[in-house]
This record gives structure tokens, C-alpha cells and sequence, in this order.
């Protein structure tokens, strides 16, 4: 898009974190003058900052990103899927909104604490609560969270999404198991954050966690 010029007075510099070029002190430009005493004087005069700013810096980039139709798409195909939302957050409730939209039942985890995703989504793991020091130590155990989030499903519900938030802290080995649950669990999908990037982007689980076409199946 083309891209339109304007120029403002550095006093007037907004704080604004939409624009891209902020000082929290306006450059100054010295200027010499000699008085007739013969000493020298600086005096300082603001400079005009000029910058680039584009449609989109206006409307915003999110609107004017007609791919919710590809994001459905590539769900359906791949089953599952790392995005790269930006830094500020707030895209990706875009795309979730359209995955509801169409049927779709969320399970957020966060990858954090989530411990072997293996164990945890598809087995009865335990877990050891926490304690003070005067109690003994004692293990619960739960039931798979896949499993169970699929056996609560709605009749009209036309899947689980596994939401997996700072999935980059994941090993290879843990995004391969997240790649291949979908294959395991026909109606699960997987939406991982694995980390971010100045637009909302995604690609197959698969090709980040290192597996082939035929491991995939």
C-alpha cells in the first residue's frame, strides 16, 4: 500500500504507541552566536521529525486480513497448528471466535506446569497438591483431560480444540506428541502458541516439531 508522508513538530509528539518513532526527549539542534563581548552562546531550536505511516496504521492490521477462510481451512487439513500472534496480543480471539463459531469446544492449558503432555491429556496422571510442611505428602490422581473434555461434549459439538498457551517452552519431543494427539483423538485439534510475530501467522504443528509427511499420518 502506498505509503503517505506527514510531518509534525516534535513538541507535539504524541505518546501514543501507535506511532513508530517516539523520543522521550525531542532532538535539539545548537546553534552558535557570538555577542559583542565576544562570548559564545548555544542557542537550541527543535527539529521536525518526519515519518512514514501507512492505511493500515489507521483501520488497523487485523481488518485488513481477509484469512479467516484459510485459518478454517488449514485446521481441517492439518488438524494441527502453531501461531505466532503479535506481542500486544488480541488477534488470535479473531480466530478462536470463528473455530466456535463453527462448533468447536476449547480446552486452554497452558504449557507451563503442564508436565508431560503425554501423561497428562490422554493418561490418569497424578498430581501432589501443595502443603504447608505439617501435612504429609499427598498424591490425587485425575482422569486424561482430553478424554474427559471429549466424554462432556455436546451431541451438536463438532469437536475439541486444545488450546496450548508459551507452547515455545516445549521440547521437539513434546510438540511432536502435540502434532500427532489429533491422529490419536479424531476430534481434537491443536492450536499452540509457539511464539510471536508482528502479525498474527500460523503453520503446521508438524513442521516446527521436526516431523515428516509420513510420521505425520
Amino acid at each position: 500500500m502506498a505509503a503517505t508522508a506527514c510531518s509534525f513538530h516534535s513538541a507535539l509528539l504524541p505518546s501514543s504507541p501507535n506511532f513508530r518513532h517516539h523520543h522521550r526527549h525531542p532532538p535539539v539542534k545548537a546553534r552558535v552566536s557570538t555577542s559583542n563581548k565576544g562570548l559564545t552562546r548555544k542557542k537550541y531550536q527543535k527539529e521536525t521529525i518526519k515519518c512514514a505511516r501507512e492505511f493500515s496504521d489507521f483501520v488497523g492490521g487485523d481488518l485488513l486480513k481477509p484469512d479467516l477462510g484459510k485459518w478454517l481451512s488449514d485446521v481441517e487439513e492439518h488438524k494441527a497448528i502453531a501461531i505466532y500472534p503479535p506481542h500486544e496480543g488480541g488477534y488470535e480471539g479473531r480466530y478462536l471466535n470463528r473455530l466456535r463459531y463453527q462448533g468447536y469446544r476449547f480446552l486452554d492449558l497452558s504449557a507451563r506446569g503442564l508436565g508431560d503432555p503425554e501423561t497428562t491429556l490422554t493418561k490418569i496422571h497424578p498430581v501432589c497438591p501443595a502443603h504447608i510442611g505439617k501435612q504429609p505428602i499427598a498424591r490425587w490422581y485425575f482422569p486424561p483431560e482430553v478424554d474427559y473434555r471429549l466424554s462432556l461434549l455436546p451431541p451438536d459439538a463438532k469437536g475439541l480444540v486444545v488450546w496450548i498457551l508459551e507452547a515455545k517452552v516445549l521440547s521437539k519431543a513434546e510438540l511432536q506428541f502435540l502434532a500427532l494427539l489429533p491422529t490419536l483423538r479424531p476430534k481434537v485439534r491443536v492450536i499452540a502458541e509457539c511464539g510471536n510475530w508482528r502479525k498474527f501467522v500460523w503453520t503446521p504443528l508438524k513442521d516446527i516439531a521436526g516431523l515428516t509427511a509420513n510420521e505425520a499420518l
